[in-house]
Order: structure tokens, then sequence, then C-alpha cells
């Protein structure tokens, strides 16, 4: 999601040096009805409708400290703008680690991360980013300071704020304070490829693998462009099919030894001759391509489906009949399909996704939404996210109780105003 074109209209940038100076920021706005739109690490930005009123924009980058650290608990206390990499190298030195791949992670904050509820490729395995947050503290759109959860795991009291807030996009609160759950840094890693024919052997093996003795951290099944020239996932027998299957395993030396046998096991008994498997620095190197794929390179657009598992390669054939060098990841296991198409479709983006794509989506229990559009055509309410059945009656009664005048990052999310 290249955030080169992608500009809102900010008069200015404020950078409050801590959360107290933040909310008087926002109540000073609140006041004056001045629109607020939070920053991050400008990762996301073409993520959302086009933002149409002119107001500041909010950087937390210096509220980044750590608040507390009881690494025996495997948690830990951060304030919400410290970057995803700051935060993996403190944790390294416990041997622990926050489980959610993001791009460009050097530059991404923890508070915008939380925000987009953006989730990497081992969401499979090791959940989304919501399910890690256990206590989270904001300011809302009066400058008031909130908060929920809490510091330990097991806490359950009062409003679940920390679900509310995720993928709320900054517009019910603006997040400054998070609390995480942990996981250990598996010992070994190793990820087994392989190349389908075809997507009808694609989805026949993604069957097969919800019933695998495994238990893989991610499914990838990978189609297009990007991937036609890694010799790391096609291995010494080469190919020339933009097809590739890669499973991710981990754990102890053990554990990822008997997994990548059992995998390719069952992978031959469904009739795959050709398996690779990579480990150590390789492998790293192929999950840090993967992690990085939705924002690398330039796209005139970029798309995300999330549907039924089943649904996979259908959506996948669809793509491919709007735009046959489209570059696809999906995150198979989960449903959850990025595409980052070469060309603008010529029919327009309207027709493409509400007349095409999205009822591809719905068919398949799901919706697809726009991640990134540079040249910013067509960008409406029903294109960017498309015709759900969410309860937006609801939703909008429950944005005005935390923002009633309406001035964080007011237009650009799912409220119809």
């Amino acid at each position: 999601m290249s955030t080169a074109e992608v500009s809102l209209p900010i008069t200015e940038t404020l950078t409050p040096a801590n959360t107290g100076e933040l909310a008087d920021i926002v109540r000073d706005c609140y006041e004056r009805e001045t629109p607020i739109y939070p920053i991050g690490g400008g990762t996301s930005l073409g993520y959302g409708l086009p933002a149409k009123r002119s107001g500041i924009g909010l950087s937390l980058a210096q509220l980044n400290s750590i608040v507390d650290y009881p690494a025996r608990d495997m948690t830990i206390t951060v304030e919400a703008g410290i970057t995803l990499q700051s935060l993996a190298n403190l944790l390294e030195a416990e041997r622990q680690c926050l489980p959610v791949d993001v791009p460009q992670s050097d530059r991404a904050t923890l508070g915008g991360v939380v925000a987009t509820n953006f989730n990497g490729p081992r969401r499979f395995g090791q959940g989304t980013v919501r399910d890690h947050v256990i206590g989270i503290q904001a300011v809302d759109g009066r400058g008031q300071r909130f908060k929920g959860g809490g510091r330990v795991v097991k806490n359950v009291a009062g409003y679940d704020f920390c679900k509310l807030l995720t993928g709320s996009m900054g517009t019910l609160g603006v997040i400054t304070e998070l609390t995480l759950k942990l996981k250990p840094i598996a010992d070994s890693f190793a990820i087994v490829s392989c190349s389908p024919t075809d997507l009808s052997q694609a989805g026949q093996l993604l069957a097969k693998l919800t019933k695998s003795e495994t238990t893989p951290c991610a499914i990838e099944l990978l189609a297009g462009p990007a991937w036609a020239n890694s010799k790391q996932l096609a291995g010494d027998s080469g190919t020339s099919n933009a097809l590739f299957l890669a499973v991710a395993v981990e754990g102890t030396e053990a554990e990822v030894a008997w997994m990548t046998k059992q995998l390719a096991t069952e992978l031959r008994h469904e009739g795959i001759r050709s398996l690779h498997t990579i480990d150590g620095k390789d492998a790293r190197d192929i999950f840090a391509d993967l992690k990085e794929f939705p924002s690398e390179g330039e796209s005139p657009l970029v798309l995300r489906a999330n549907v039924v598992p089943s649904g996979t390669t259908k959506f996948i054939e669809a793509l491919r009949q709007l735009d046959s060098n489209c570059s696809v990841q999906s995150h198979a296991g989960n449903g959850i399909v990025i595409a980052k198409f070469s060309e603008f479709p010529s029919e327009g983006l309207a027709r493409t996704l509400v007349g095409r794509l999205q009822a591809v989506a719905a068919s398949f229990h799901g919706n697809v939404v726009v991640l990134s559009n540079p040249g910013g055509s067509e960008m409406t309410h029903q294109s960017v996210w498309g015709a759900t059945d969410a309860p937006y009656d609801l939703m909008t009664a429950v944005k005005r109780e935390f923002d009633p005048q309406n001035i964080l990052n007011p237009d650009r999310f799912v409220y119809i105003s």
C-alpha cells in the first residue's frame, strides 16, 4: 500500500509530548469543531475514504515509551507511538515477541496497527492483533481519557474497549497506550512449498490442510508476477508456474522437523511430486517477503477480500479474469486475499467492485475493501467498504457517544453521514 501519492487535508501536524498535551489538543479541537487526523507511521494513509474536511494531523511519535514490562508474565504495556520494529527489538532480548506480521515495521506504529486491525500471514496460527490486546487507553472526541482491560491476562471487568477500538481507524478515540499478551520466540521455523498445477488443485490441497495432523502458523497461496521468479519457493526443480502454496511451521527443532516431514507426506498423498522444504535464513527471508508484500512497489489499485477459506481460490480466479497480471497473496487458511492490480480496471472501480468482485465475495459470505487507490477515482462508500449488512444505525450511535462533533478521522470509515 504505497502512500507516496496519498495526502490528507492537513493544515498543520502536532506532536504532543505526553497524553496530557494530546488530550488538551483534542479538547481544543472539540470546542472549535476542527477535524483531527491521527497519522501513526503514515503507512496506511490510503486505507479508507478520502478525507473531505481540512484539519490538523496528530502524530504520536513522542509517545513511544515502555510503561511496564513484567517479562515473566508475558505481557508488556507501551505507549501507542512505538514502532513495531522498536517493540520487536526490545522483546527479542527476552526471547519474546508480538506475533503480528506488519509491513514497514520500522515506520508502522503499534497504535496505527491496532487502529487499522492489520494482520499478516501468521494470523492463522497465532491469531489477530485484537487477540493480543488486553488493555487499552485512549482519548475520546471530547478530549476525555478512558481505558479498558488491564495489565493482566485474566481481566474481564467493564466494557471491552480493546475490541471496540481495534479496527476503528481512530474514529472513536486516539489510542495512547496498549497492554499486550506476548508469545515466546520459536526456536525453529521452516516453510514447505509446492507449485500446484492450477487453482483447482490448490483448492483441493487447502481443503486437505484443514485436516492436517500438523499445526501450521501460516498457509499462503501466492499467484502472479510478483512470485514468478521466486527460486527460493520453487526450489531446485524450478517452475514456470507463478502459483505457489507455502505452509509455514514454527516451534522447537523437533516439532518443526516432524511437521515438515508430515506435511511432505500429506501433500505427496494428494499428488504433489515436487516439494521444497526451506529453513534457516532462507525461510525467514521468504517470510519477510510475505510480510512486506502489501506495501512493496507501486500498484494502481490494491484490494483485500475477506471470504470463507473455501472461497479463496474462487475469488483469486475472479481477480485473474479481471487482470491476468495481478499479483495475489492470500492468507488462505483464513480466507484473506490481497490483490495488487497491474493496471487500473478499464471498466472503472465501481463496476469492477460493486458489479463483480463484491458479488463474488458475498457468495462466500465475505466482502471486499480498497486498501489503496493512489489515483483516488470513484472512491465512494460502497466501492471502498462494500455492501455489508453492518448495523449502521448502531455503529453511528456508538460513534456519537465517543465523538459527538465528528472530529476524529471524519468521513473516512464506514459510518454513513
